[in-house]
């Protein structure tokens, strides 16, 4: 049941039911009954909860709070979440929000950064919804339903050669032997990435231990739960003997990702980033394995995604039947 309080010259309503509470002052007493009949009978039809004046930023903070943490890139994943809780969207009510909101959002950052960029903002905000619509029922629907994703951009196909991997190791100061400084790890991480294709978080994780005889174990991947063997070719093997520590590679994702831009940038080599160098090592293994051995060893599970590293023509995969 609602309660008036007279407040010197208008009437304030207070309705508090079903865990939800609001308030509102209307110039006569009538007025103000009138819109607390109204906001009961929202509340019961469901229409209004203890949600109600909740934010979608209220959202996206709660899943960094609480989805974020458990996650290996939680690092990348709370940044785009600050980033996003700059834009116009976070302050709608969830209560209001609907798919005109997120068409919007797509069009506004599609004029700022790649597609590419957009389609991994909306995984993580569809991620956000669905959570907070079947485990925190804060939503009852999912409001990017329906509408449509921006169009995947070309897959990246930039091979890295021998002498950029020189170069880099050069402009980190490293010549050969044991890595001795961060920036000669980041130097023999880079080769390492492009013999083995491994990611660069993979690369950080590694200890002494997951290296067994021409393997190494990947603990930890971004698609992958369990333990992935990786084969190490030579010169991959060589590299492990390169390094000091147990912990192989002792540097953390952002120190290395950080070390390697300076050095392309002295190079003013402006369409190179370190992921280059796991498509480099996918493209080198797909000469030498099967596609179901390549896609053991990089651990990708879609073997579509695995095509476009066979650039073999009809001329020379005719050849191998004569043989």
């Amino acid at each position: 049941m609602a309660t008036f309080r007279k407040r010197g010259g208008s009437w304030q309503a207070i309705v508090d039911r079903l865990g939800v509470y609001k308030s509102e002052t209307r110039p006569t007493k009538a007025q103000a009954v009138a819109w607390a009949t109204e906001t009961e009978a929202a509340i019961i039809a469901g229409k209004l909860t203890p949600i109600s004046n909740k934010t979608f930023g209220d959202l996206l903070q709660e899943y960094a709070d609480k989805v974020s943490p458990t996650k290996s890139g939680k690092r990348w994943e709370t940044i785009r979440i600050a980033l996003l809780q700059r834009d116009e969207i976070a302050s709608v009510k969830l209560s209001e929000l609907d798919q005109r909101h997120f068409a919007q959002w797509r069009d506004r950052r599609l004029k700022e950064v790649s597609s590419s960029s957009v389609r991994r903002e909306w995984n993580l905000l569809s991620s956000a919804c669905k959570i907070a619509m079947n485990e925190w029922k804060w939503i009852k629907t999912h409001p990017m339903q329906g509408v449509s994703k921006p169009e995947s951009a070309p897959p990246r196909d930039r091979r890295v050669n021998q002498q950029e991997i020189k170069n880099i190791q050069f402009t980190l100061g490293y010549t050969g032997g044991v890595a001795e400084t961060k920036n000669h790890l980041v130097a023999l991480a880079f080769e390492f990435a492009c013999e083995t294709a491994m990611r660069a978080q993979e690369i950080c994780n590694l200890i002494d231990t997951d290296i067994v005889g021409n393997t190494a174990n990947i603990r930890k991947s971004k698609t992958r739960a369990g333990v992935r063997l990786a084969p190490l070719t030579p010169r991959a093997l060589e590299i492990i003997k390169l390094l000091p520590t147990e912990k192989l590679f002792d540097i953390t994702p952002a120190s290395l990702d950080a070390l390697f831009r300076k050095a392309k940038a002295k190079l003013m080599i402006d369409d190179l980033t370190f992921h280059d160098s796991r498509h480099e090592g996918i493209t080198r293994l797909a000469q030498k394995l099967s596609v179901l051995e390549l896609a053991r060893s990089v651990g990708h599970q879609d073997l579509r995604q695995l095509m476009i590293y066979y650039n073999e023509s009809a001329e020379d995969i005719a050849k191998k039947l004569t043989i």
